[in-house]
C-alpha cells in the first residue's frame, strides 16, 4: 500500500497491474495490501477518469516524484518511471508497454522523422508491445552491428520486427557488433552501403538504446556478440554498463580496451549532444544504468519504479 497516493494514483496503480501486469483483482488486492472490494472499487474508478484505454494512462505520485529526482540529479530532458510489476527477473512487461508507448508518441508527432535504433531483450520487448500502426514515411536505421554465426544466437532482431508492426523502412548495418581487429572495422566501415548507412544514424532525431552490463552473464556475451574474456577485461578495467558498443565505469568514464577499439557503432564523440533514450531495468542493471547516466550521454530514460527507487537510493545514499 502506498498512503501518499492520492485515490486517482491508487486506481492508476492498480488498473496498470490489473491491465498491463495480467493479475487478477485479487491479487492487485494482495501487492496492495487492501481488501478485493476496493481494489474493484479502484480499478473500476480507474476506468471512469479515463486512464484505462488501450494502455494505462495517468500519473502516479511516487513515479512522478521518481522521474523529477532522476531528471534533476542526472541532468535528464525525458524521464518516465512506470509502476512495479513485481516481475521476476527483467520488468520487460512493464518496460515494453512503457517504451511502446513513447515510441508510439514519438512516431506520431514527427511522422517523417529518423529513428536510431539499438538492440537487445528490452528493444524486443518495447517492438512487442508496440501496436500495428501506418508509420510509412518514418525511417528506423540500426546504430549497431548485429551479425552473429547463427540466427539463434541473436533472436532479437527488432529492426525486422519493427517495418512488420509499422510499415516503415528500416535500414541495417551489415556488420558484426564488434570486429576482429581495428584493420576489419576500417574494412567494414568502408563498404559501399555501409557508411550510408552509419551517416544516416549519426543524422537520427531520436537515438532509443537499452543498457548492457559487464557480468558474465551479460547479454552481448550470451548472444555470442563478444566473447566472454574480452568483456572480463573491460570489467578488470573497471567497467559496469554498456551503451551503443562502449562501456562506462562507476564515474561514467569511458572504458577504452582492445574490445572498445573494434566497436561498429557511432564513436562517442558523435554521441554528444544526441537525443538518446535509453530504456532500462532490473535488479542486476541497477550499476550498469547509473554508470551510463554518469557519463552524461543519456537526454532520457525510461525504467521501472523499483530500479529507480534504486537508482534515487544510490544518490540519497540510503542504499
Amino acid at each position: 500500500m502506498h498512503p501518499r497516493e492520492s485515490e486517482d494514483s491508487l486506481a492508476v496503480r492498480a488498473a496498470w497491474m490489473h491491465h498491463v501486469g495480467g493479475m487478477t483483482q485479487a491479487q492487485v488486492a494482495t501487492r496492495l495490501g487492501i481488501s478485493g472490494v476496493k481494489a474493484h472499487r479502484l480499478v473500476a474508478h480507474a476506468n471512469r477518469i479515463g486512464a484505462i484505454r488501450v494502455t494505462v494512462e495517468g500519473d502516479i505520485l511516487s513515479c512522478l516524484e521518481a522521474e523529477q529526482a532522476l531528471a534533476q540529479r542526472f541532468g535528464l530532458t525525458e524521464c518516465r518511471v512506470v509502476p512495479d510489476l513485481h516481475e521476476t527477473g527483467l520488468p520487460l512487461r512493464a518496460l515494453g508497454q512503457a517504451g511502446a508507448q513513447f515510441l508510439e508518441e514519438e512516431m506520431r508527432s514527427q511522422p517523417e522523422a529518423t529513428i536510431g535504433v539499438g538492440h537487445g531483450r528490452t528493444l524486443g520487448a518495447v517492438v512487442s508491445a508496440l501496436p500495428q500502426m501506418d508509420a510509412a514515411r518514418l525511417r528506423f536505421v540500426s546504430l549497431l552491428g548485429g551479425l552473429t554465426r547463427t540466427y539463434a544466437a541473436n533472436p532479437h532482431d527488432v529492426m525486422h520486427r519493427l517495418t512488420e508492426r509499422t510499415g516503415a523502412e528500416a535500414y541495417v548495418l551489415p556488420v558484426p557488433f564488434f570486429a576482429n581487429s581495428t584493420a576489419d572495422r576500417d574494412v567494414f566501415l568502408g563498404q559501399r552501403g555501409v557508411g550510408d548507412v552509419v551517416a544516416m544514424g549519426l543524422g537520427a532525431r531520436l537515438m532509443i538504446a537499452g543498457i548492457g552490463t559487464v557480468q558474465p552473464d551479460a547479454q552481448i556475451i550470451a548472444s555470442r556478440l563478444v566473447e566472454a574474456a574480452e568483456v572480463t577485461e573491460v570489467m578488470a578495467r573497471g567497467g559496469q554498463g554498456e551503451l551503443l558498443g562502449h562501456f562506462f565505469d562507476a564515474a561514467g568514464q569511458s572504458v577504452e580496451t582492445g574490445l572498445t577499439a573494434r566497436t561498429l557503432s557511432p564513436d562517442l564523440a558523435h554521441l554528444r549532444e544526441r537525443r538518446i533514450v535509453a530504456i532500462a531495468g532490473g535488479e542486476t542493471k541497477v550499476a550498469a544504468i547509473r554508470a551510463v547516466l554518469q557519463s552524461g550521454l543519456l537526454s532520457g530514460l525510461i525504467a521501472d519504479e523499483r530500479t529507480a527507487q534504486s537508482l534515487i537510493g544510490d544518490v540519497d545514499g540510503t542504499s
